[in-house]
């Protein structure tokens, strides 16, 4: 499936002027002619993170942005637990965090091997069933 799964970091740095990689994400973005695909997981994760640097207001306008963006959700299914389970064990040392986990696993299922994120650490160090490695944006 050619979409781009969107990871936290990437969602929030376009959300936050603020943020380094904002200018960046923006310009991926814009430069972009894949589909992406919003893991319902995110939502949460990246509103913590408005509220935390603008309150509700900054929850208000983060919704705003989305609801403007138009990106499909996908939700995480029960059946994917296992293998988020499988996931968080296996890398335990690692420390990654469910959200990650959860896209981890909606990449297999989803057979998707492109994520927009910033956070190379976690998402590098990851070796999906589906593909060699997945691939990081931008």
């Amino acid at each position: 499936m050619d979409k781009i799964l969107l990871d936290t970091s990437f969602v929030y740095a376009l959300y936050d002027h603020k943020d380094p990689y904002h200018n960046k994400a923006r310009e991926f973005t814009r430069a972009n002619r894949l589909p992406f695909l919003l893991p319902d997981v995110v939502l949460v994760e990246a509103s913590f993170f408005a509220a935390r640097s603008g309150g509700t207001l900054g929850q208000v306008r983060f919704l705003d942005g989305l609801w403007a963006a138009a990106i499909p959700f996908e939700p995480i299914h029960r059946d994917d637990l296992p293998r988020i389970r499988t996931i968080m064990h296996t890398y335990a040392d690692s420390k990654l965090d469910m959200t990650d986990c959860c896209i981890m696993a909606l990449a297999e299922r989803l057979n998707i091997s492109r994520v927009a994120t910033f956070d190379r650490r976690d998402f590098a160090i990851f070796r999906p069933t589906h593909c060699p490695a997945l691939e990081l944006l931008p």
